[in-house]
């Protein structure tokens, strides 16, 4: 029987060795290096703040934009620049008068200040699709640097399916202290929630494209 056995693994380690070694996968193509804007139809910027201690209210912005310097080979060296109208912040079921309350001199003061902008100065890899984003947010008038912890979602070059060219897409977090920028009213006394909450989580979940549309196959003869 050891003898048998023996035999059939030396037989089945043979015809391995005469089979033809599978071939690697092709890697998928990858988007190119360069400039790309925001898809704003793939584009999300939500918010959320305690409410009472009872939830975490949730709202969003509905006009974003921004551009991208975009290069895989050197993470590091890549840049993002975003604005936001605060204007377009979208609220569930408001009461009456409480967008125009929102966007008054207690919060936004949307008027005087007219954007919500972030350009980043510093980008730092923390794994093959992670990084720590580092930048210059604008809010209410008042700029103070924010790290944001960025995922790298994916790409794909200019192809025949996609009249936007080349697409990248990204997801985002961070988290702000709303009174550091100038909008401290309604914050709850230390040790109480009987108030809105003074840190205030962003989520943003985004594609950018470069707007080149696939080279056109060549003519047959």
């Amino acid at each position: 029987m050891k003898t048998l056995l023996m035999s059939g693994a030396a037989l089945a380690l043979a015809i391995c060795a005469g089979q033809p070694a599978a071939a690697a996968p092709a890697a998928a193509p990858q988007p190119p290096a360069g400039g790309y804007t925001i898809d704003k139809a793939h584009t999300s910027v939500t918010f959320r703040v305690s409410h009472l201690g009872f939830s975490r209210y949730t709202a969003r912005f509905a006009n974003v934009d921004g551009k991208l310097k975009f290069d895989p080979a050197a993470p590091a060296a890549m840049s993002v620049e975003a604005t936001i109208d605060p204007q377009s912040l979208e609220l569930n079921a408001p009461p009456a008068g409480f967008h125009d309350q929102l966007m008054g001199k207690s919060f936004f003061e949307a008027a005087k200040y007219p954007a919500i902008t972030f350009r980043s100065t510093k980008v730092a890899p923390t794994g093959p699709n992670t990084a720590k984003v580092t930048g210059d947010f604008t809010l209410h008038g008042v700029t103070k640097p924010v790290i944001l912890d960025v995922t790298y979602n994916g790409g794909y070059p200019p192809n025949a399916m996609d009249p936007g060219g080349a697409r990248i897409g990204f997801s985002a977090h961070g988290v702000i202290k709303r009174s550091a920028f100038g909008m401290g009213f309604g914050v709850p006394a230390a040790g109480s929630n009987m108030g809105v909450g003074d840190d205030v989580e962003v989520m943003i979940e985004t594609e950018f494209s470069d707007g080149k549309p696939p080279p056109k196959p060549p003519a047959k003869k």
